[in-house]
């Protein structure tokens, strides 16, 4: 199909319809000696006639014949594929692969999503959760079109932007357990959880590494006798009994989470940031603009 020129066809295609040359330029604003040198190079890439004239009429010859069925498909695909492209263009369409932590999964993107799905109901949206330095190398090598993650965080090729911020507490279980007299204060520091049992997030994580940050400029080493991924196992846990965790505030905010938990506020107060993260060369078409524009209306 090199040198095939679809123009050419579609002027063919019109000189045919309109029954001659000058006709077909008005219709395609052309000149008619440009509609002349279109079928003229038409038929010399065919090496065939195509247009014969008789009268002041041109009609097609029998390869034109031949030949119009095919543009009258070719033309069919050029306006379907213009149809998508434009439901594209209005985002109508098309797949976003949006990156985050479990938490941040369950607590912060349900709203979000529920709104872009509501504003684009043709939109493919795939999350896909896991550790910041996994979510990072994911939208560095374009397998994820955007993230939403803990920071800090930084790579060269990556816009980072800042557009959330959540305070951390201290959680314990809320009556069941016996708690100590530290359990029950207003706030807790570094300290007073040297010697609790704590259940939190897994290594590896910035998550974990922002609470470490915190016990560490206490100068306490946690030990946490349990270390998981999922925030709503912890929870769990910790209701149960088994221990005290530093969960973001909002994990805890729900009508039944007063029931089950006892809450205190950090001192130093501690704050984790979530940020926006997209490759700086990233093309961004409708649908990953209307994801980023939804989450950073999160500030």
């Amino acid at each position: 199909m090199r040198g095939l020129n679809l123009d050419q066809l579609i002027t063919f295609a019109t000189v045919v319809e309109h029954g001659g040359f000058t006709e077909a330029a008005g219709r395609l604003g052309l000149t008619q000696p440009a509609v002349s040198m279109q079928i003229r190079n038409l038929e010399e890439r065919f090496g065939v006639r195509l247009v014969e004239r008789v009268g002041k009429r041109a009609l097609p010859t029998a390869a034109g014949r031949d030949l119009l069925p095919f543009i009258r498909r070719l033309r069919e695909e050029m306006e379907a594929a213009s149809a998508a492209m434009g439901r594209h263009r209005a985002g109508q369409v098309g797949r976003v692969r949006i990156g985050t932590g479990a938490t941040a999964c369950i607590y912060r993107l349900p709203p979000i999503l529920t709104a872009l799905r509501s504003a684009h109901p043709g939109l493919e949206i795939i999350v896909v959760t896991g550790n910041t330095p996994d979510i990072l190398d994911a939208v560095e090598g374009g397998t994820l079109d955007l993230a939403l993650v803990t920071l800090p965080a930084g790579r060269p090729g990556l816009s980072i932007e800042p557009v959330c911020a959540e305070e951390l507490v201290c959680v314990g279980p809320r009556g069941g357990a016996a708690l100590t007299e530290r359990a029950v204060a207003p706030e807790v520091a570094p300290a007073a959880l040297a010697d609790e049992t704590l259940i939190l997030y897994e290594r590896g994580g910035t998550m974990r590494a922002v609470i470490d940050g915190w016990f560490m400029a206490g100068g306490i080493q946690p030990r946490p006798s349990m270390e998981l991924g999922n925030v709503e196992a912890i929870k769990n846990l910790v209701a149960a009994g088994l221990g005290r965790s530093i969960l973001p505030s909002v994990t805890v905010a729900g009508p039944q989470d007063c029931d089950r938990f006892a809450v205190q506020a950090l001192t130093p107060p501690l704050i984790r940031t979530l940020g926006l993260v997209l490759r700086r060369d990233k093309v961004l078409d409708a649908g990953v603009r209307a994801m980023v524009k939804a989450i950073t209306d999160m500030r």
